[in-house]
């Protein structure tokens, strides 16, 4: 089942054909579809060192290769910038053989994504979390700020979607208690200090776990500036009661940050679990325990 409206068709017959004819060297590396839980991109491994990525939802040419860059330009600045892999961008396709898109290849970050392996009462995993926040934290942003798209600036621009969100949620959760509570996220203060590099979308399927260690991080495209509370989305999305708390202390958060990161992760679980109910379940489940999470926690929020 399609998880968008406009969603394209990605085969691995089209894969095929565009890596051998843009670039021949690939030719007799093996390719495999990637079986995730992925909803902008369909991921197929190249041999054992690469992964090519296919946007998923039909877009402009120009504005799909400028997007591209951008993430290849976000990724570049973050290789090698925490003690944890990340994906190094190799090259740029073309549109063709009936795919009507850019689409871009990267390095292959061997790990067991978070949602095969859960880690949420490991509390290895929660310090090393706290170690990549701190690393992205640390990183200068050269001047930059929020760009203003998406999560990680003004709690309250996303009045309208949330409300999107409690109309479509009514028969799968207590909307009325999930209304209360995004009244009050959505007057919290805004941060007092400085926007910091973040990674933006730190949920399961871009972790990758070994042993019960944070052993890489995936889709860094939207790695750049933010709300320094953005990135605490994970404490919600990964972890159980006790390792949160490790997370916390260890990233020795004040009350506002803590109930910011909150709220941009009630925000982001809200979206989940009725929009891919039936197109990707694994993802509304993810959405469905990180509330579960939020409503079981004592704090005032």
């Amino acid at each position: 089942m399609k998880m968008h409206a406009n969603q394209l068709t990605v085969s691995p017959e089209t894969v095929r054909t565009l890596v051998d004819e843009q670039f021949p060297e690939w030719r007799r590396l093996p390719m495999r579809s990637i079986v995730a839980q992925g909803t902008v991109n369909a991921v197929f491994r190249v041999g054992e060192l690469f992964a090519a990525r296919f946007p998923l939802q039909a877009g402009d040419v120009e504005s799909t290769r400028r997007w591209l860059e951008s993430e290849a330009e976000a990724a570049r600045e973050l290789v090698g910038r925490t003690r944890f892999r990340t994906p190094r961008p190799v090259a740029l396709g073309e549109p063709g053989a009936g795919y009507p898109l850019p689409w871009s290849v990267q390095t292959w970050v061997p790990g067991v994504v978070a949602t095969d392996e859960d880690p949420g009462e490991s509390v290895a995993f929660a310090h090393d979390l706290a170690d990549l926040i701190r690393d992205l934290r640390a990183i200068d942003t050269r001047g930059r700020t929020f760009a203003g798209n998406g999560r990680g600036g003004d709690l309250q621009s996303h009045d309208a979607w949330m409300e999107t969100c409690f109309e479509h949620s009514e028969e799968f959760l207590d909307v009325p208690r999930l209304r209360r509570m995004w009244m009050t996220m959505r007057s919290l203060p805004r941060h007092a200090v400085d926007d910091v590099m973040t990674h933006g979308d730190l949920i399961p399927g871009n972790m990758l776990v070994s042993a019960g260690r944070l052993a890489g991080i995936l889709d860094v495209g939207g790695f750049g500036p933010a709300d320094p509370a953005l990135d605490l989305v994970s404490a919600w999305h990964l972890l159980e009661e006790g390792p949160r708390q490790v997370l916390r202390q260890d990233l020795g958060c004040d009350d506002l940050e803590w109930e910011r990161g909150k709220a941009w992760a009630f925000e982001q679980a809200m979206g989940l679990v009725w929009y891919y109910v039936e197109s990707n379940p694994a993802m509304s489940r993810m959405g469905q325990r990180t509330l579960e999470r939020i409503l079981a926690d004592k704090s005032p929020v």
